[in-house]
């Protein structure tokens, strides 16, 4: 997609993918402070009318591309960005096993957040 724009709203825990002025995906996620500092991907959403532009591979890329500016990890719970990573272990570190761990166990004591 030609005139894709994507950023962080942080404070909303959303990272938007924007084409016309429209967010036309986006990833939902939360930071983690322990057991270290981490990006947690919950969802990945991309508006019908534009899946199969690459949106959501965008999405997850600039994900991993601010948790390394921030010298964070990324623990992905979303089966999207999951496989993502899986697909490009170059751009994405795997996340250890207490990590993801501390990352379900923080959605779980916060069931209304996503």
């Amino acid at each position: 997609m030609r005139d894709l724009e994507i950023r962080d709203d942080r404070e909303a825990g959303r990272l938007e993918a924007v084409s016309g002025g429209e967010v036309v995906g986006r990833i939902e996620y939360f930071v983690l402070d322990s057991p270290e500092r981490a990006l947690v991907p919950v969802h990945t959403i991309v508006e019908p009318a534009h899946e199969g532009q690459g949106i959501a591979g965008a999405l997850a890329r600039e994900l991993y591309g601010i948790a390394g500016r921030e010298h964070s990890a990324v623990a992905p719970l979303c089966p999207y960005v999951a496989k993502w990573s899986e697909r490009h272990p170059d751009e994405a570190p795997p996340a250890d096993e207490a990590l993801l761990t501390a990352a379900k166990g923080w959605l779980a004591e916060h069931p209304g957040r996503f």
